[in-house]
């Protein structure tokens, strides 16, 4: 529904429908922003048998941490922390999504909150390399 009520607000325009679409999505994360997450996954990726990460993502129920959506979310964090080696969260959140560099990992979490309608949080991450310290 989201996304026709923005293809009829935006004229049929997809490319303005799509800005819409994430700007109501920014809307919606901010106001879940104070809610307390108590469940999520802790997420586990090896590349190639020499980096492995574990991420640490969190949601509000058990029911959204179940979700596909959530655990894709939580394999692309990973996938982005093996490669591109993040000092912190919050260096992580403002790097720019490996995958596609218009966007920063933090807009696929606000996309998620948006469409899920959970807060949700990257909460920690270790990253291991073989050989390293």
């Amino acid at each position: 529904m989201d996304a026709k009520k923005a293809l009829e607000e935006s004229g049929g325009d997809m490319k303005k429908a799509e800005e819409i679409i994430a700007a109501k999505g920014i809307v919606k994360a901010e106001k879940k922003a104070d809610r307390e997450v108590k469940s999520g996954l802790v997420y586990g990726y090896t590349h190639q048998g020499r980096v492995g990460v574990l991420v640490e993502v969190s949601c509000e129920t058990d029911f959204v941490a179940k979700n596909p959506e959530f655990e894709a979310l939580c394999k692309e964090v990973a996938l982005q922390v093996a490669s591109m080696e993040p000092k912190d969260v919050e260096e992580l959140l403002e790097q720019d999504y490996i995958r596609d560099g218009s966007k920063k990992i933090k807009d696929l979490v606000t996309s998620l909150i948006g469409k899920i309608g959970e807060n949700i949080q990257v909460r920690r991450f270790v990253r291991f390399e073989l050989g390293g310290e």
